[in-house]
């Protein structure tokens, strides 16, 4: 995999297979979470508060929605950039069975180089949606989708020691994800990512259903369609889903909102996110709600053990505190992130 792979580690993170095996009663008998940290104890009050029948603030268990983010809080978000960009850049600057063209090369490795630099252009952002769309024009669905697992499972991430990009997971909240499920709460991923990219990441790892799986969508189109109009077309036996070339939807920022309200229909209880990306996700869920709420705020603190940004981190506790959001601290609150075998790289 060209400029994103490392040496093979004689020692990896948790495997996928690993990762899913992590359980939480509904108790909460957390494991990777320090035992003395305050967000954990505002969550598990929270959920034994909201799930007593006997409480005023008692939710039904239809009603009990809860949505997450991705990058940066259930995955690795910074090694060296967001997991679905580095998918598209190796796509079309290192696969060996896909030929892109010197347009789409150059424009690929524009974007690397900024990521590299650290500095990421608004012109660089418009250039990854569109040319990740046209990455991928093409691909069956099942293509696409081992296309996907093959970089999950043999990429290891820049700047982090024996870490592979499938499982680049934050252990303490997957097991926040099984302790929400023990409890009966539906667990939503509300995500800019892609829709499909993120339903082959989430499998075998997090009970999450993919259609409770809400992210940036590509259009798809059909093999045999030609110049037809979908809505005039009748697919015959036999013909197949490919994807487009086209971006359809970008999830970010209101248009979480806006896609929480269209997909699942219900005001979530419980949000969670780490930068201000997902500020309208919190306000949404925690604002005007007949539920008692709340939002978690995962904060990029930890230099040492990850990739952290602690001028980042300084902005959102603030942020944080000015709208009453719970702050968790990746350095003080986790006991782990991605188990023992993970270091930063020096």
């Amino acid at each position: 995999f060209g400029a994103f792979a490392i040496d093979m580690p004689s020692s990896s993170a948790a495997t996928r297979a690993e990762l899913g095996a992590i359980s939480v009663s509904k108790k909460g008998n957390f494991k990777y979470w320090e035992k003395n940290s305050a967000a954990k104890q505002q969550l598990i009050s929270y959920v034994k508060d909201v799930t007593d029948k006997n409480s005023k603030n008692f939710i039904p268990v239809e009603d009990r929605i809860a949505v997450f983010d991705v990058d940066g809080t259930l995955i690795c978000e910074t090694a060296p950039y967001y997991l679905e960009w580095m998918f598209y850049i190796n796509h079309d600057l290192n696969d060996p069975t896909h030929r892109a063209t010197p347009t789409a090369r150059k424009t690929a490795q524009d974007i690397l180089d900024g990521i590299h630099a650290g500095h990421v252009t608004l012109e660089l952002d418009e250039a990854e949606r569109y040319g990740q769309a046209a990455s991928f024009e093409g691909m069956s669905l099942d293509e696409y989708n081992k296309c996907v697992a093959d970089y999950l499972n043999n990429t290891y991430l820049e700047g982090l020691t024996n870490l592979k990009a499938g499982e680049s997971f934050y252990m303490p909240m997957v097991e926040v994800v099984s302790y929400l499920n023990a409890n009966k709460f539906t667990c939503y991923i509300v995500s800019g990512s892609e829709r499909d990219l993120l339903r082959v990441l989430v499998d075998g790892v997090m009970d999450i259903k993919p259609n409770h799986i809400i992210g940036t969508d590509h259009t798809y189109t059909t093999r045999d369609i030609g110049n037809a109009r979908p809505d005039r077309y009748f697919m015959k036996p036999g013909d197949e889903l490919e994807r487009g070339g086209d971006l359809l939807e970008l999830r970010l920022q209101t248009n979480k909102v806006f896609a929480i309200k269209r997909e699942i229909g219900k005001k979530p209880v419980l949000a969670f996110g780490n930068s201000t990306g997902d500020a309208a996700m919190f306000t949404y869920t925690v604002d005007d709600n007949k539920y008692r709420s709340a939002a978690f705020m995962i904060m990029c603190d930890d230099t040492e053990r990850e990739l952290g940004n602690q001028s980042k981190a300084n902005k959102c506790y603030a942020l944080a505190k000015q709208y009453g959001w719970i702050q968790i601290s990746m350095r003080d609150d986790w006991a782990t992130i991605y188990g023992d075998n993970v270091r930063r790289e020096n």
